[in-house]
């Protein structure tokens, strides 16, 4: 690669506003009900081949990790929203084909006077 040059930005999966019902919080009444979250998932990814292809196999089966992330969000009891988030991110990288995944994870009504707190993070595989 010749130097200064960058290689070309990654193709993008992204899954926005995925609601989920779990158990977060530190307080004693955060973990004795589910509270809604929003998740916003973007996940880098060569899609070169999907699209020469036109099949499900040579892509992120998008559908088959969101009910993953359903399932570890609805059986989890994190604390901390960022726990959470690193789970997602986990679960996400278990796809040999995703590089990097940003996940952001929203508690809407978590603040008084703002209308949701949250974290995001991004994730490279490897690292």
């Amino acid at each position: 690669m010749t130097e200064g040059l960058r290689p070309p930005a990654p193709d993008r999966i992204f899954i926005r506003d995925l609601a989920i019902r779990c158990i977060v919080g530190v307080d004693e009444y955060e973990r004795r009900e589910k509270q809604d979250i929003l998740v916003h998932l973007t996940l880098h990814a060569d899609l070169r081949r999907a699209g020469r292809t036109d099949a499900l196999e040579d892509t992120v089966d998008y559908r088959a990790l969101k009910k993953r992330i359903l399932r570890l969000a609805e059986e989890s009891r994190f604390r901390l929203i960022e726990a959470l988030a690193q789970n997602i991110a986990d679960e996400c990288l278990r796809d040999e084909r995703v590089e990097q995944v940003a996940v952001m994870v929203e508690k809407p009504g978590a603040l008084r006077f703002a209308r949701t707190a949250g974290v995001e993070i991004v994730r490279r595989r490897g690292a």
